[in-house]
C-alpha cells in the first residue's frame, strides 16, 4: 500500500537567532522565529510524512507547549518522525520539498540539505527533492518577512 503526504510550514524572520533550514546553518542577516531551531523545511517534511503515514501533524507529536522541544535541533525531529513512521510499518519512497523565499537565495544550499536531510532518515539523497523559489516579491516571502515551505511525501509498507 502506498500513500501520500502533504506538508506546509511558515515562519518569520527574527533578529539574534540562526537561519537553519534542511538541517544546515546558512549565512544570513536575520533566523526564523520559533519554539524549536524554526527550520521551514524540515517541519513541512516532518507533517507530510506523519500526514501520509496518520499520525497527526508535528504540533501533536512536538508540541511547542513542551519544553522539551525548546530550541531542539529539527533534525531530531525528523529523525523521531522517520521512527515512528517505521514503527508503524512504511518506508519513505520519495519526498519533494519546494522552498519560497526571496532571500537568501538557496540554490547553492540545496545538495547539502539533502545530503544532511537523507542521512539522517537513512534513505538515499536521490528520494529527497528540494527546490528553491522566490515569489517575485509579492507576499510577505516577497517582502523578506519570512520563508515558506512545501513537501509532498510518498509512503509505502514495508
Amino acid at each position: 500500500m502506498i500513500r501520500v503526504g502533504f506538508g506546509i510550514d511558515v515562519h518569520r524572520f527574527a533578529e539574534g537567532r540562526d537561519l537553519w533550514i534542511g538541517g544546515i546553518r546558512i549565512p544570513y542577516e536575520f533566523g526564523l522565529d520559533g519554539h524549536s531551531d524554526a527550520d521551514v523545511l524540515i517541519h513541512a517534511i516532518c507533517d507530510a510524512l506523519l500526514g501520509a503515514a496518520n499520525l497527526r501533524d508535528i504540533g501533536y507529536q512536538f508540541p511547542d507547549t513542551s519544553d522539551e522541544f525548546l530550541n531542539i535541533d529539527s533534525k531530531i525531529l525528523l529523525r523521531r518522525t522517520g521512527e515512528l513512521l517505521n514503527e508503524k510499518g512504511y518506508r519513505i519512497g520519495n519526498i519533494d520539498a519546494t522552498v519560497a523565499a526571496q532571500a537568501p537565495k538557496l540554490n547553492p544550499h540545496i545538495p547539502s540539505m539533502q545530503k544532511t536531510m537523507a542521512a539522517v532518515l537513512g534513505i538515499d539523497p536521490e528520494n529527497l527533492s528540494i527546490k528553491a523559489t522566490t515569489t517575485e516579491r509579492l507576499g510577505f516571502e516577497g517582502r523578506k518577512e519570512g520563508i515558506t515551505a512545501y513537501a509532498t511525501v510518498l509512503i509505502e509498507k514495508s
